[in-house]
């Protein structure tokens, strides 16, 4: 109410200065009208008297005219309505299609760059949450290994890439775009990471062949068995009837198919492991109790070649959910593939040391001084039934895989530092 007044009083003044012009106007022309008739007039008595009071009433009328003249003379008399501007209308909705578009590039399931083309050197910006995470600690080890990397691509091409985390090499889709907005160029890069799926789905593949090939093996491999143990009740019969060379070599020859039928049982069951490992039940674990276990049945050996198995964990409290028999297993097969890998050395050790990582995950390192996988191996070590030892099953570094990834973890293979192996686990 008050402003509703203020705001009107301008007006107000300016309407009663008008209504003082009008009315002394009125006046002058009323007393000047009736001074003439009066003059004219010459019968009408007292008539100096009425042209004196006429006089007096056209004073007033001159002041009224005078007053309200001066006043809207030196004032200045602004009128503002009070109208409130209606706020600009959005067209079609723009700003909420800005808002859905910058929601779905954030939450985008790539990671999104950009980099200046008009700028030197290049300077590559993180342009949604998933190219934030790669760049946090924990994830990329070198970021600007891998800027020189995105800068390196030609635009409008789509390859696989490589580049290093701290859970070791990462493979990743990489589709390049150039984009110009107001006279600046820019190069849209859109990166996926897949090495994670691609191992899981190797990892899946690899399960269903190894359960189809150990089944038909196996009915195969169990009526051989079955006859060659029959065949050789019936020759132990006819033996009386036959000559004594042609039973030993009918002898030999089913001894020789039901060893290798037997043979064949066994190293097909082992494989089987591989594709009945049970769903994972994690629970609490304490590593240093875990690490002391696996101390005690490892340490011994070691030491008994002149060597040594070191368990480090860092901080002592440490504590993982997972589960402690298949995480043991994993840790048992990479130690005995340690043992087997510093045969020739010395003085073989093995270092197991846990620790967080930055990204807060728990980082087990496994490393020996032994020679290293060599370099053309390495892309092969996880897959089944390969091996570089002469008579390797295949299996260790596979299940291995399997267990981690079955408790929703990675291993990769590292380059150690100075020489030897080095696999890193990333629960």
């Amino acid at each position: 109410m008050t402003s509703d007044m203020s705001a009107s009083a301008p007006g107000q003044r300016y309407r009663h200065r008008k209504l003082f012009c009008l009315l002394g106007t009125l006046i002058l022309m009323a007393a000047a009208a009736s001074a003439v008739y009066i003059a004219n007039a010459t019968h009408l008595l007292q008539t100096a008297r009425l042209l004196t009071l006429c006089g007096l009433t056209g004073l007033i009328g001159w002041w009224l005219l005078w007053f309200g003249l001066a006043d809207l003379a030196t004032r200045q008399v602004v009128l503002v309505p009070d109208v409130t501007p209606p706020l600009p209308q959005d067209p079609g909705g723009m700003q909420d299609r800005i808002t859905t578009l910058e929601t779905r590039l954030e939450h985008a399931p790539i990671a999104l760059f950009a980099i200046d083309k008009n700028t030197l050197p290049h300077p590559v910006h993180a342009m949604n949450g998933n190219a934030r995470r790669l760049l946090a600690p924990g994830r990329t080890a070198k970021p600007e290994q891998l800027f020189d990397l995105l800068r390196a691509q030609a635009v409008g091409k789509r390859s696989m890439i490589l580049f290093e985390t701290e859970q070791g090499l990462e493979r990743a889709l990489l589709a390049t775009s150039s984009v110009t907005l107001h006279g600046s160029t820019a190069m849209m890069v859109a990166l996926m990471p897949v090495e994670t799926e691609l191992q899981y789905e190797a990892q899946q593949a690899w399960q269903k062949l190894v359960h189809v090939l150990t089944h038909e093996i196996m009915n195969s491999l169990t009526p051989v068995a079955s006859l060659s143990r029959t065949a050789h009740d019936l020759l132990d019969d006819l033996k009386p009837d036959l000559p004594a060379d042609s039973v030993k070599d009918f002898s030999m020859a089913l001894d020789a198919i039901s060893r290798r039928a037997h043979g064949l049982a066994d190293f097909v069951g082992s494989y089987r492991s591989l594709s009945n490992v049970p769903p994972a039940h994690p629970e609490r674990v304490h590593l240093n109790n875990l690490f002391d276990r696996l101390s005690a049945l490892t340490a011994p050996a070691w030491a008994a070649r002149g060597g040594r198995a070191i368990f480090l964990a860092e901080p002592d409290s440490l504590e993982l959910m997972i589960d402690p028999a298949q995480f043991e297993q994993a840790l048992i097969n990479l130690i005995k593939n340690a043992e087997e890998a510093t045969a020739g050395t010395s003085k073989p050790e093995v270092v197991i040391r846990a620790k967080l990582s930055r990204g807060g995950r728990l980082r087990v390192e496994i490393s020996d001084n032994g020679p290293g996988v060599p370099e053309e191996f390495i892309p092969h070590i996880f897959t089944p039934f390969f091996s570089t030892k002469e008579k390797g099953s295949g299996i260790g570094l596979a299940m291995v895989q399997q267990l981690i990834q079955g408790n929703g973890g990675t291993v990769r293979y590292a380059h150690a530092v100075q020489h030897g192996a080095r696999f890193i686990l990333t629960i």
